[in-house]
């Protein structure tokens, strides 16, 4: 069953979530992990690809736009499509669950304080519970 992890962060703002996204991909990439970024639409995809190519650029982390075609990368970004290839870790910044999300052995939910986000991420904890998939908070405002 796939492991659902909530990271709870203290700041808010679509700038703090993407950031968290980065540490968090070079992290798990670093681990031998192959993930799907899965963004809200075309232009978060599309700032999620160049802030990877700013992020720490002496770590440079392969990643690459799915709709650009070319090989495969350890990461992936796209939007509204089954990245269909892929099983290991979903990243989902989207906002709402992705249909094929399930077939993932993991998939990470990430938490800011802003409005929206708390309601879009408040949302999808419940559909998580509801259906009894395991979950993990990992609450990093207090560190």
């Amino acid at each position: 069953m796939t492991r659902i992890d909530f990271y709870i962060l203290p700041d808010q703002g679509t700038q703090a979530r993407q950031q968290f996204a980065c540490r968090l991909l070079q992290k798990t990439a670093r681990l031998g992990h192959r993930i799907y970024l899965n963004c809200l639409n075309e232009e978060q995809a599309l700032a999620m690809d160049k802030l990877l190519w700013e992020f720490q650029p002496q770590r440079f982390l392969p990643h690459r736009l799915i709709s650009a075609g070319g090989a495969e990368c350890p990461v992936e970004i796209g939007h509204d499509m089954d990245p269909e290839q892929h099983d290991d870790l979903l990243i989902n910044l989207a906002g709402t669950i992705p249909p094929y999300f399930s077939r993932f052995h993991r998939v990470t939910e990430i938490v800011t304080q802003d409005p929206e986000t708390l309601k879009a991420t408040r949302a999808n904890y419940k559909f998580y519970k509801d259906r009894h998939y395991p979950l993990h908070n990992h609450d990093l405002r207090n560190r």
